[in-house]
């Protein structure tokens, strides 16, 4: 009688699997296989407003060299033939971003390489030594002139072939969740493979493109912790320390990052600095800074980033490439021309991205943009790409409802005769002129209509009561005017609940006070501000995943800064009980979701 799956995995596929030296996880620290693993938790499922979550994706084992995930295997009954789950293994490997996948019933092993695309029968499993030989062989690596890189493949457990490993920042051991609090999810894996492939190469330009709320500095963290802790940078050049300079355009994102690198903090030192002007110290091993810092001049006129030797920095990490203009920071970067620069940005390419993705991708091979539509053409893709749809898709970010709204005005436009002789409350900003026609892009840009502010602080009013009035929501206006505008309106709507700070104005013109406010929104165990209402301080990096309403009160036309914005309610946050959050489009901004979502 043919065995089930299970006594089939147990009595025939583990001692191959052990033949092979794929040690079980339990008996070894080195290359082994690991059973059942679970890489998605499920996408939410939105029914009303209650949730629940599809079957995440999971694997029969997943086997990894010295840690480092290389292959996966779809385990099926004796009964059944291997082929019954050739073409699902095929669909975790490429998931996980493994170039080998096999599908067996306990006597057929069937083996697909993604590096040549063939299948073949197999007589055994291969042995972890001959996976990474392969791995090596294919990505190019293996012929890179360093001594970490080359596979020693004499006995597993010889202290000389482990050291080795440990030189390679691809098998140098992530910081562990105990240290860091969270496990790396799949992607994140993918992610940092892709760059350090890259970086053993030399190639000097590289992009991720991730989704908002995908973790991409707690990514750029494990990067630079394989780096470090694997010598690697010491390795190419012994004489000078290795550093790292990680750019934003914000101080919250600097600080975040500083944040985020607490782990290579000790009792007994710091690598870390944070850049607020000069003089800068230059014993660090990692500094954080903003672009508006290192533009900035002395007395004499030199810009600080030019205080730094072209030499100083091995890795310069930009976050949120995308937003800061390319000129500043392409400035900053062509002074550390000789490190290795990671892009990082939240969209693909498009007409308002395209200069990181011609900075950061110009030494990327062309892939066809769609296989099934080649009149589209070829581009340079990033190193990797995660879409906010398939984080949805994999249950890591909150599914999202939209309401989209539209006033009158909105919908047929304002003929300013009309509105006078009407006696609608209207204002032209000095220096603006008259129109006789204005639709939704003009409003309080080149028209100010505090009845249509009104209207709309009105109707989120009442949809906050039928939702929930404690519900922390973020309100984006056009500028700082409107914001606290908005912000007054909404405090008055809800004065019977006590709350002085129910809604505030988070715009850097409120300085001291807004971080203050800002500290506490992102708080979850704090129950003011409920409302928070900027112009463009909070669009990007800033963390609040107990935030349910994302409320667009201005116009949209970038599709970049669209995705940030949903991203300040895309995060999952189980202390609140929030996997999922509205839209509530007044503007039209929503039009901006495209097929990568």
């Amino acid at each position: 009688m043919a065995l089930n799956e299970a006594d089939t995995r147990a009595r025939l596929i583990d001692p191959r699997l052990d033949a092979a030296g794929w040690g079980h996880e339990q008996l070894t620290r080195e290359h082994y296989y690991r059973r059942d693993v679970q890489y998605t938790p499920g996408r939410i499922v939105l029914r009303g407003d209650r949730t629940h979550r599809k079957e995440g994706r999971k694997v029969d084992y997943l086997l990894r060299y010295a840690g480092f995930p290389i292959g996966v295997v779809e385990a099926k009954a004796e009964g059944e033939v291997a082929e019954s789950g050739f073409e699902q293994v095929k669909g975790y490997a490429r998931d996980l971003g493994v170039p080998f996948a096999y599908a067996t019933n306990g006597h057929t092993v069937l083996e697909y390489d993604y590096f040549t695309r063939q299948s073949r029968e197999l007589a055994a499993f291969p042995s972890p030594e001959d996976l990474w030989q392969r791995w090596l062989t294919n990505t190019g690596l293996a012929e890179v002139s360093n001594a970490a890189l080359v596979a020693d493949v004499r006995a597993m457990y010889d202290p000389a072939a482990a050291e080795a490993r440990r030189r390679n920042p691809l098998l140098y051991p992530y910081c562990p969740a105990s240290i860091t609090g969270k496990e790396m999810r799949y992607f994140q894996e993918v992610a940092v493979t892709r760059v350090l492939e890259r970086v053993l190469r030399g190639q000097r330009r590289i992009l991720l493109t991730l989704a908002t709320g995908t973790g991409k500095t707690f990514i750029a963290f494990q990067l630079v912790w394989k780096l470090l802790k694997s010598r690697w940078f010491y390795q190419r050049h012994p004489d000078h320390p290795a550093r790292v300079l990680f750019l934003a355009d914000r101080v919250v994102l600097r600080d975040q990052a500083y944040n985020v690198f607490a782990p290579f903090a000790s009792d007994a030192s710091d690598p870390r600095y944070r850049i607020e002007g000069a003089p800068v110290p230059t014993h660090f091993d990692l500094y954080f800074g903003i672009y508006q810092s290192l533009w900035s001049e002395d007395d004499a006129g030199q810009r600080l980033y030019a205080t730094f030797p072209p030499d100083f920095f091995d890795l310069v990490i930009i976050d949120e490439a995308h937003r800061s203009g390319f000129g500043t920071w392409q400035e900053i970067l062509q002074h550390f021309g000789g490190a290795t620069h990671l892009g990082m940005t939240a969209t693909p390419k498009r007409t308002d991205n395209v200069d990181t993705y011609a900075y950061f991708c110009k030494e990327e091979p062309e892939v066809w943009v769609d296989e099934e539509h080649p009149e589209q053409g070829k581009r340079q893709a990033a190193a990797f790409e995660y879409s906010l749809g398939q984080g949805i898709e994999d249950g890591f970010l909150a599914t999202y409802k939209v309401h989209r709204v539209r006033t009158t005005v909105d919908k047929e436009g304002l003929q300013l005769r009309d509105a006078l002789e009407t006696g609608a409350e209207v204002e032209i900003p000095p220096g603006a002129e008259a129109r006789d026609f204005y639709a939704t892009p003009q409003f309080e840009r080149e028209i100010t209509l505090p009845d249509r502010t009104r209207a709309l602080v009105d109707h989120l009013a009442g949809l906050l009561r039928r939702f929930g009035p404690m519900e922390k929501t973020m309100v984006f206006c056009v500028d700082t005017d409107h914001a606290r505008l908005v912000a007054r309106l909404l405090g008055d709507a809800f004065r019977t609940l006590g709350y002085d700070d129910y809604a505030v104005p988070i715009v850097a013109e409120e300085g001291e006070d807004a971080r203050r406010w800002l500290r506490r929104f992102q708080d979850s165990d704090q129950k003011t501000p409920v409302v928070a209402v900027t112009a463009e301080l909070l669009s990007t990096g800033v963390d609040v995943p107990a935030c349910r309403n994302v409320v667009f009160m201005k116009t949209m036309a970038s599709a970049v800064l669209f995705k940030q914005i949903l991203g300040r309610g895309s995060r999952i946050d189980p202390a609140t009980d929030k996997y999922w959050f509205r839209i509530l489009d007044y503007t039209g901004a929503t039009r901006l979701f495209d097929e990568w979502d």
